[in-house]
């Protein structure tokens, strides 16, 4: 939970973030850089986008995640249970229900899609992705558990397969697993290789495509963007020494919420939900100069969660889930270009329609269609992005 209050939004070298006039983009002196946004609860204004037509899935709970190969959507809910759902026709459908043995909130399938982690409670829980896809009541295989540990939020696996990291929200620890041991050995209290230590409320995690770094964000504490902020840590470290895995540690806004990386991992892109923006880092200047990694800042909506890449990584899709309710805020999506937020000029392109408090994306295979799970309405979403702007 990201607590989000306002303050003034000045920013450090007199350049203001506006926000609720035009595109809510940065007003500043072409020359003079980027600054980090503060805290507040104003919202950027844009037109709504009519012609992409969305098909909403009732699931009669409330859905946190979702992870998709062909044919299949695989669906986590608040209450420790996972959805295994048909993509075959729209509307996706339920074929059946699990219940999560450490409970459910983020999950994500291995590399080669033959097994789906699902991250709850102390650690994960890992399935065969074909026992679930068979229906009925599929047995994992087992867990991986941290003692102590409370919360696990987000969970990603190394581009080879071999190990999770996950973060634990109510902490300020990732969890880093030997995934490959427990497959192949057995799942046993030795598969937890140890704690990576960040910032209080450690929620996003995505790992850079060529697998060595993890970006981490902490959302800190209280109604400031003091004490969280984004993470840097050296991988193969990570899976040796978790302890000495982090490389820097840099303010990333106000309640750095989701991360994830371009597709050649040359930016890392952050939602910071107490700042209603989104945020893009040079991933080299991250480790090399951290005080001018920042290239893109873009207002959005309401508390903006979840972020994914569309159209071969030409737009983001931003969840603005008006967790909370601050005045002036709405649940929808907002479509960001990514070129002109680089360039950096206005590139918010507009807001669709969503369900209640939106958080978490994934792509059908072909990248045609969105799916989102929108947790208060209970529903799952699904967009043609056919006509994107």
């Amino acid at each position: 939970t990201i607590a989000v209050g306002c303050v003034a939004v000045l920013a450090a070298g007199g350049g203001f973030f506006l926000f609720g006039r035009g595109n809510g983009t940065t007003s500043r002196h072409p020359a003079a850089p980027l600054t980090l946004p503060g805290c507040t609860t104003a919202v950027a204004k844009a037109p709504q986008l009519h012609q992409l037509a969305s098909q909403m899935s009732g699931l009669g709970g409330q859905p946190f995640d979702v992870a998709t190969r062909p044919g299949f959507a695989f669906v986590s809910f608040t209450n420790g249970r996972l959805a295994v759902m048909s993509t075959a026709k729209s509307p996706a459908s339920t074929l059946s229900t699990v219940q999560v043995p450490l409970g459910s909130l983020g999950e994500t399938l291995t590399p080669d899609q033959s097994h789906l982690v699902v991250s709850g409670s102390s650690g994960l829980t890992v399935y065969q992705v074909s026992a679930l896809e068979q229906g009925g009541t599929a047995t994992p295989l087992g867990s991986l558990t941290s003692p102590g540990q409370k919360h696990a939020a987000e969970v990603a696996v190394t581009p080879d397969g071999r190990f999770a990291f996950v973060t634990y929200q109510t902490t300020h620890n990732v969890g880093v697993f030997n995934l490959q041991r427990a497959l192949s050995s057995g799942f046993s209290p030795a598969d937890l290789v140890g704690l990576i230590p960040v910032p209080p409320e450690p929620i996003g995690i995505a790992l850079s495509p060529d697998g060595r770094y993890a970006y981490v964000t902490s959302a800190g504490q209280g109604n400031s963007s003091a004490g969280g902020g984004l993470t840097i840590v050296n991988v193969r470290t990570a899976e040796a020494d978790p302890a000495r895995a982090v490389v820097k540690r840099v303010a990333a806004g106000c309640g750095p919420s989701r991360v994830i990386t371009s597709a050649d991992g040359q930016q890392v892109w952050v939602t910071a939900a107490g700042s209603n923006a989104l945020l893009g880092f040079s991933a080299a200047k991250l480790l090399s100069e951290p005080q001018h990694a920042l290239l893109a800042r873009q207002a959005v909506g309401a508390v903006p969660l979840g972020l994914t890449l569309v159209d071969h990584g030409t737009r983001i899709v931003v969840a603005d889930s008006d967790r909370g309710k601050p005045p002036g805020g709405a649940s929808d999506l907002a479509v960001v270009g990514i070129q002109d937020a680089l360039a950096p000029r206005p590139a918010l392109l507009g807001y669709l329609a969503s369900g209640q408090q939106p958080r978490q994306f994934a792509l059908l295979p072909g990248g045609g269609t969105l799916l989102v799970t929108n947790t208060d309405s209970q529903q799952l979403q699904a967009v043609n992005l056919a006509h994107l702007p």
